[in-house]
């Protein structure tokens, strides 16, 4: 097939075409290398697919509803997988523009090509963070999520919004996929996991929020391609989906600081902080309907995942 992905040089985005290509398809990838975090990893991360058979690269962005229209006006598309959005439930309290451009604007960009190309499918990247301060765990599909505690939360479930009115209206088959901490190798800097690492390396003390009292469902990225890979591919699916896509085993971060130190063989020095603004205790994905519906099931301990993420890191940084 021949398949639309964008934020290729994006961490999710750049394994899915790795995957897709690996498996024969073209992949036509989009991004447009923003400074959120270093650019020289999203090149890194491009670098690794340019010049594969099969892969074209377009820099550009999203809100380019021109270059959107040219890329599918030149090209047939089987499937169109989203990725790219402004991430980070932080930075949204920082920049909250730079999320309406991206995950609003971007977003009904995608949509509105979509629609007009008649593509057949469209799997895009949601959130857990839209089950904001829920109470009940685990989380599922089906639990309401009303209560958003941040604005990047809020641009996800619009994005699931967005979605249902074009399936509604068009009849523009769409996939919403809820991430959980996705981490492993090619990750992103802002992210937990990579920032207590090169802390400790440089035997710094880590940040620890909520004295260290939550719990993250982290998921491995080679079991989350699996789910998208299933996600665009995968019969018996109705017009409008939402799974979530987790480990289905939610972490005590403490433990998760002492495995990860323990890969580094360090001792962390800890700054115990109070709760951050827009954050939440616990996730916890029930993933029984991406079991059912997807042939999903995550394989990857959180001893494994880190292991596999530390190795990486030390290469990539020389170490």
């Amino acid at each position: 097939m021949k398949i639309f992905v964008t934020g290729t040089a994006g961490f999710i985005g750049m394994h899915v075409a790795e995957a897709l290509l690996a498996d024969g398809h073209e992949v036509v990838g989009l991004d447009n290398f923003n400074d959120y975090y270093d650019v020289s990893l999203k090149e890194a991360r491009s670098a690794r697919l340019e010049g594969r058979k099969g892969y074209t690269a377009v820099e550009g962005d999203l809100t380019d509803s021109e270059l959107l229209a040219t890329l599918f006006k030149e090209n047939c598309f089987d499937r169109v997988c989203h990725l790219a959005a402004q991430a980070g439930v932080r930075y949204s309290l920082e920049n909250p523009a730079a999320y309406q451009k991206s995950n609003l604007e971007g977003h009904l960009n995608i949509l509105e090509v979509c629609r007009h190309a008649k593509v057949p499918r469209l799997v895009y990247a949601s959130s857990s963070s839209v089950y904001g301060g829920n109470k009940k765990v685990p989380f599922s599909e089906s639990d309401p999520v009303d209560n958003p505690v941040s604005l990047y939360a809020a641009t996800k479930k619009a994005n699931e919004l967005m979605s249902h009115a074009y399936t509604h209206l068009y009849g523009l088959q769409t996939v919403g996929l809820r991430f959980f901490t996705v981490y492993g190798p090619w990750g992103r800097p802002d992210m937990a996991y990579w920032l207590f690492t090169k802390a400790m390396l440089k035997g710094e003390p880590i940040k620890v929020f909520n004295h260290g009292k939550m719990e993250r469902d982290f998921t491995y990225i080679t079991d989350v391609i699996s789910g998208v890979k299933a996600a665009l591919f995968a019969d018996g699916l109705v017009p409008y989906e939402i799974f979530n896509l987790g480990n289905n085993k939610p972490e005590n971060l403490m433990d998760f600081v002492k495995t990860l130190a323990g890969e580094l063989g360090v001792e962390p020095k800890m700054e115990m902080l109070p709760m951050q603004a827009g954050d939440v205790p616990v996730t916890f994905a029930d993933v029984s309907k991406a079991r059912k519906k997807l042939g999903y099931q995550p394989t990857t301990s959180m001893e494994e995942g880190l292991s596999r993420f530390v190795s990486w890191y030390k290469e990539y940084f020389n170490q």
